[in-house]
């Protein structure tokens, strides 16, 4: 699936970016990287794809790991926005992890291309952008992190080792982006179903319900 038919909630892909030459530009390096991946892609390659010549990328970008950056730093904040709406939203933790979890999966699901970039292309960044990266990745961890300790103090959740699970849940929902294919069999929503359920039950909290059947 190509970022242009991801939807994932979002009116136009990548909307925050202006003008409408760099927006193309990035979303032809967001396929070409999860394509090819990021060091065998030639900004040759990402001008190619946006209809552009080569010399016209500079005019946007200074280097191919600046289009990077800025996917990754794009990627990474909508991400935190998911999890912390989640975390510092209304219910019990079970409410706010199954919130989570769902959202954040079917982001995954529904920008399966551009997460793959995102999630995956991190140690392709210089030492500068990836300590920004990495700060709002913390920042993520101590959102799902938050929601386990509620769990725990209230007696939801048993859980044993808050900082292992936190890793277990955000890797559980991270790989999505790697398998998911919007010809298979389930959509986003149900994925983001399955796996709220699937970390419900992780936890010690399992709401028994079912998960989609196909």
């Amino acid at each position: 699936m190509s970022t242009a038919e991801e939807t994932g909630g979002e009116d136009m892909p990548w909307g925050e970016v202006s003008p409408d030459a760099a927006r193309r530009l990035l979303i032809a390096a967001v396929e070409a990287f999860a394509e090819r991946g990021y060091h065998a892609t030639t900004t040759r390659d990402i001008a190619g794809r946006a209809g552009m010549s080569p010399a016209a990328l500079y005019i946007h970008y200074k280097t191919k790991e600046e289009l990077l950056h800025r996917i990754s730093t794009i990627g990474h904040t909508k991400a935190l926005t998911i999890l912390e709406s989640a975390a510092d939203g209304p219910g019990s933790a079970a409410d706010r992890l199954a919130e989570a979890v769902r959202s954040f999966v079917v982001w995954h699901a529904g920008q399966a291309t551009t997460a793959r970039v995102v999630q995956y292309e991190l140690d392709a960044l210089g030492e500068e952008h990836r300590a920004e990266v990495v700060l709002l990745r913390r920042r993520c961890d101590a959102a799902v992190r938050r929601i386990l300790s509620d769990g725990v103090e209230a007696g939801e959740f048993q859980v044993p080792d808050v900082s292992g699970t936190t890793l277990a849940v955000l890797s559980l929902c991270i790989d999505v982006a790697r398998w998911f294919n919007v010809d298979g069999r389930w959509t986003p929503d149900e994925v983001g179903a399955m796996y709220a359920d699937l970390v419900l039950r992780m936890v010690g909290a399992g709401t028994g319900a079912p998960s989609p059947q196909k």
